[in-house]
């Protein structure tokens, strides 16, 4: 490792915290949000050139994107974790034989990934609660996507390496570099060659996969970077794997729970929406809009958590507990600061936001009241990400995987299925009642997360105390 590579990760250990995580986090931020911002400019290309059918189709498809994305999670993340601890250790072989064996890992993953996904293609579209009238093009959608699984994965796998190796700005450059490729190919294939549904498809796999030519570069031909991908390390080493898998959990749990949330969604849908004027499809619809936009504000407190992870790892690594503490702070009143702006902005903006998606008349009221009550806990929810992040990073992926499933997986999925029970009882409609469940999960989810941080934190406070104590002693007896 170069000295001026050496240089930007001892940094991580003697830099001013606040400094640090706005410098790693506002990249990361901005890569989030760009990429969130591909998703509205996707769906507002469907919406406008093949209508309300597209943007139900995306709904549907949520759940193969989530369990797609899982794995690119569950390896990318964990093993920049693994990484990030390493580094602050000096064990510079160690990262690089963490990077080899992590693209393998993605490697081997997506390939299997896309042969089972399409020898059950069928059962898998009846499970995410595909509707008759929307099968072919639902099929033709997913179908794209999971064949060419490993473009996306490799590329958004080995991008979260480039935070720890102290390149948050090549990070922002290769996400902004794949959106606008995305943007492109969107227009391309779906506004000027009427490709459609498959040419959203095409779009987004083709446009993510411009994401690993940045990345691949920087770690096999940049003579200044933090550590290498090198040819002898790209091979699967049983503990270094399970390591990876283990520190990777949390963020997979995420995605998995998220996957769940979003079949049993379209199943409760599928059963009550037809209840409404909008029917069915326009309740995918105009829920779907909603979830971009709450996805676009969710990447903010992502990209906070992108920032604070190799800063807590690396110094969880080097055993200095304040800075760990000091990084855990700050990130969490950031992203509760930014949660309050947000909530103020979505409540003055909200109808020229879900113009841009070509929907009007009672269909944009409903997109409108999805969107005020998903995201009416918006500060809670980024404390509630933060948090899980934060014990991801420190290695403790029990607890992480914990508090990412507590609000999915625990809360929101049988909130879904008992909510539309009660709906006579507050005299509303149970697809109101379905809509309820988020808020509600939120503020118990957060609650819970609260105590958990509550008693790291003493923990933290107490190691910092024995290590002022030792160095004192120490300092004691060299003067003597």
């Amino acid at each position: 490792m170069s000295e001026k590579a050496k240089n930007s990760t001892d940094r991580l250990g003697t830099a001013p915290i606040g400094r640090l995580l706005f410098e790693f986090a506002l990249p990361c931020i901005f890569a989030e949000v760009v990429y969130s911002c591909y998703a509205i400019v996707d769906s507002a290309i469907l919406g406008w050139f093949v209508g309300d059918y597209g943007l139900a189709v995306i709904t549907l498809s949520i759940p193969v994107q989530n369990i797609m994305m899982a794995f690119g999670l569950l390896i990318g993340m964990g093993g920049n974790a693994l990484a990030a601890i390493q580094l602050g250790k000096g064990q510079i072989d160690k990262v690089e034989l963490t990077l080899g064996n992590s693209t393998m890992l993605m490697i081997v993953f997506s390939i299997a990934l896309s042969i089972i996904g399409m020898i059950f293609i069928d059962p898998l579209l009846a499970l995410i609660g595909t509707t008759p009238e929307l099968w072919e093009h639902t099929k033709q959608f997913v179908s794209i996507l999971i064949v060419f699984d490993i473009c996306v994965t490799v590329g958004f796998g080995l991008y979260n390496f480039l935070r720890t190796a102290g390149k948050p700005n090549l990070a922002l450059a290769s996400s902004a570099f794949s959106v606008v490729m995305c943007i492109i190919f969107n227009l391309l294939f779906v506004g000027l060659l009427g490709f459609g549904i498959a040419g959203s498809a095409l779009a987004t796999v083709c446009g993510e996969a411009t994401t690993a030519i940045p990345v691949i570069w920087y770690f096999t031909r940049a003579k200044g970077a933090a550590f290498h991908l090198r040819l002898k390390y790209l091979k699967l080493d049983l503990q270094d794997s399970l390591t990876i898998l283990k520190l990777g959990l949390a963020s997979f749990g995420m995605q998995v729970g998220s996957t769940v949330v979003n079949i049993v969604f379209n199943h409760v849908i599928a059963a009550y929406g037809a209840s409404i004027a909008i029917g069915v499809s326009g309740c995918l619809a105009g829920i779907g809009v909603s979830n971009r936009v709450v996805w676009m504000i969710l990447s903010v407190f992502i990209g906070i958590t992108m920032g604070m992870q190799p800063i807590v790892g690396y110094n969880i690594g080097a055993q200095n507990w304040s800075r760990v503490l000091k990084a855990l702070k700050i990130s969490i009143l950031s992203g509760m600061t930014i949660g309050l702006i947000v909530l103020v902005l979505i409540h003055l903006f909200s109808d020229p936001l879900l113009y841009l998606f070509g929907i009007g008349g009672d269909l944009e009221g409903f997109a409108k009241w999805a969107l005020t009550l998903n995201m009416i806990f918006c500060p809670l929810v980024a404390f509630q990400i933060i948090g899980g992040s934060y014990f991801q990073s420190s290695g403790q992926p029990l607890k992480a995987a914990l508090i990412e499933l507590l609000r999915q997986v625990f809360l929101l999925t049988p909130f879904y299925l008992i909510f539309p029970l009660f709906a006579g009882v507050f005299h509303t409609n149970e697809v109101n009642m379905i809509l309820a469940a988020v808020p509600a999960s939120d503020f118990i989810s957060c609650t819970i997360t609260f105590f958990i941080v509550r008693y790291e934190v003493k923990k933290l406070k107490t190691w910092i105390a024995q290590a002022d104590a030792r160095d004192r002693r120490l300092a004691e007896e060299a003067a003597v």
